[in-house]
């Protein structure tokens, strides 16, 4: 009986055990069914999608502004550089041989180097490179010696530019013209109107021995009026008088002239006229200068280019330059005019330099770079 009851056991066993772990898989799936999120279904282009209410813009919200493209009002023009102001101050009267600084300003030259230029004559023919030295003028004229004569006494002058390039003055004689010799020369009584004459072409014309007479009449100094002195018999010559004007205004008082020039004095060729600046301020200034003298290189070239034309503006410019002696002399000026007034020619500067020191006016040399420079190579 008993095996027959174990028989009838089993199968029953056997199903309750398979009912029992039926059951609690259901429970352990349905927990974590309500465990897990659902599965968000894939999106379609049918698909419904929501917005939340602070995406969307409503009719009292605020406009976004747009972003300009480009600048709806132009920027203010730029401010041109300002004007720099230059005092030039002449060696003479104001004559034909400035025309380039003349030009220069009527033709906007100056201007369009950002610089305004003024132009005065002094009270002496001296005092320009006193008033340069002292820093009343930013730019003197003088004549190349006198640069010399002054650089050796002390004075803070460079020259920075060239007009002229030959000397434009000589000794001027009373009387018609003859030969001369040494002792009719050393017989004169003169006059001399800067140092040029004084310490150069004096004392080529006077022997140290005729200089030591008893009845010596030492030369005297004119300033700016040799023609009263000549008038008045006074003196018997000019020692630096400028030839292309001074015989024709003596020829109008009824003063008979002649000219030795000082070539044959043996004194060698030098600038006739010349821009000077003030050496301290030299390296600072050089772009002002390097501009100025652009400016007055681009006068000349026109003034070559139209003689007639620049003619007709000078003495527009100033009607006291309009007479005879100077429209005479102004053919010669135009071959004297340097076309660049910037270069520097440094083997002239070194030879006078060595003249100088020969004939005993300086105790030593001094390099070219003390006396000149080009300023485009500051």
């Amino acid at each position: 009986m008993l095996r027959c009851l174990s028989r009838c056991w089993h199968p029953i066993l056997l199903s309750l055990i398979v009912t029992l772990l039926f059951s609690n898989s259901v429970i352990y799936a349905n927990e974590e069914s309500e465990e897990s999120p659902q599965e968000t279904p894939p999106l379609t282009l049918d698909t419904d999608v929501e917005v939340p209410e602070a995406f969307l813009r409503t009719d009292d919200s605020e406009s976004v502004e747009e972003v300009p493209t480009m600048a709806q009002t132009p920027a203010p023009p730029l401010e041109p550089p300002p004007v720099k102001h230059i005092t030039l101050m002449l060696d003479w009267y104001l004559s034909p041989q400035h025309a380039a600084l003349v030009i220069a300003k009527e033709r906007g030259l100056y201007a369009a180097q950002g610089l305004e230029v003024e132009i005065q004559s002094p009270a002496d023919p001296s005092i320009a490179i006193k008033l340069l030295t002292a820093g009343e003028v930013d730019l003197a004229l003088t004549r190349q010696p006198l640069l010399h004569l002054h650089v050796h006494n002390g004075a803070p002058i460079t020259r920075i530019a060239t007009l002229i390039e030959t000397s434009l003055t000589a000794v001027i004689v009373t009387g018609e013209e003859q030969a001369e010799t040494e002792n009719t020369l050393a017989g004169l009584h003169y006059g001399y109107t800067t140092g040029e004459g004084r310490d150069l072409s004096i004392p080529r014309l006077l022997p140290r021995s005729v200089q030591q007479t008893d009845d010596f009449n030492p030369p005297i100094n004119l300033h700016f009026d040799p023609i009263r002195a000549m008038r008045e018999g006074q003196i018997d010559a000019v020692a630096d008088g400028f030839y292309h004007y001074l015989p024709q205004q003596l020829a109008t008082e009824g003063i008979n002239t002649h000219v030795i020039r000082f070539d044959e004095l043996d004194i060698p060729r030098n600038d006739g006229l010349v821009v000077l600046a003030n050496s301290d301020t030299l390296a600072r200034r050089a772009d002002t200068w390097s501009r100025f003298v652009l400016a007055l290189e681009q006068a000349s070239h026109w003034i070559i280019d139209n003689p007639d034309a620049a003619w007709k503006l000078l003495i527009s410019a100033h009607p006291v330059l309009e007479n005879d002696i100077n429209a005479n002399a102004w053919e010669d000026i135009l071959r004297r005019m340097a076309l660049s007034p910037a270069a520097l020619d440094s083997r002239r500067y070194a030879g006078f330099e060595t003249f100088l020191n020969k004939m005993g006016l300086t105790d030593a040399t001094l390099p070219v770079s003390r006396l000149a420079v080009d300023p485009h190579a500051l």
